[in-house]
């Protein structure tokens, strides 16, 4: 692995997860234990992408994992696009491979404060409105089966979360184009509903940790995604996830 790719382009204590949602990379990136190499767009690549002077497939082959193209998009808006997060995705709950997150522009889509906190550690998370003309910049992972599930589990599926895939008038760009049937987790439970100050969402980039988790106010009714909740397993890729 390491040969493929060459030196990391950075470690872990360079993008830390505390507070929440940590610090990200400003690029795409491969992460492997504990380490990250950037990852830029190339059409001659056969994937589309290369770590370094190798085609990320090649790569992802070389570590016994599937291609981009048998993966599941999955919109990162929160802590899931911070390296240290991953880290702790391996050593809590099992998380295996590689980690391919692509940097995406999202437009009509906002990260915005949830109206409860996290029970280990009382910081309040992110969760995923409607944001008409409103653009940011987040991340999607490229997910295999067993990493979308671990992603279920971490997210609380069912309980806080449910898995939605998204489409109507929002778009998610990745440098290579559009991204296709992009899945992400939206509110579910009352405590990661949106939360409304003074009948508001409050943006995630408008106000730090510290600030949001003074923050009063009322759970929003509803997120206002236009989006299909996925009741089991979503069904697998049909094509790849970028047209």
């Amino acid at each position: 692995m390491v040969s493929t790719l060459g030196e990391a382009t950075f470690r872990d204590a360079e993008f830390p997860d505390d507070p929440y949602p940590g610090a990200r990379p400003g690029h795409s990136f491969h992460h492997l234990d504990g380490a990250g190499w950037r990852l830029s767009p190339d059409a001659a690549a056969p994937s589309g992408w290369r770590a370094g002077a190798a085609d990320l497939d090649d790569v992802l082959a070389e570590a016994g994992t599937e291609p981009l193209s048998a993966r599941w998009p999955v919109l990162a808006y929160g802590s899931n696009a911070c390296p240290s997060k991953i880290t702790w995705l391996r050593e809590e709950l099992g998380l295996e491979g590689p980690v391919v997150a692509l940097t995406a522009r999202c437009t009509g889509l906002s990260a915005v404060w949830a109206s409860g906190v996290r029970a280990r550690d009382g910081q309040r998370p992110a969760v995923l409105v409607s944001a008409p003309g409103v653009v940011e910049h987040h991340a999607v992972w490229l997910a295999t089966a067993a990493q979308r599930q671990v992603l279920d589990v971490c997210e609380g599926r069912g309980e806080r979360y449910r898995l939605v895939r998204l489409h109507g008038p929002e778009r998610i760009e990745l440098e290579t184009g559009r991204a296709a049937d992009v899945l992400a987790y939206g509110a579910l439970g009352a405590i990661r509903r949106p939360l409304l100050v003074d009948g508001r969402f409050v943006p995630c980039s408008a106000l730090g940790q510290q600030d949001a988790r003074d923050l009063t106010g009322t759970p929003a009714d509803s997120d206002g995604l236009t989006c299909t909740e996925i009741p089991g397993e979503p069904s697998p890729p049909a094509a790849p996830p970028v047209v």
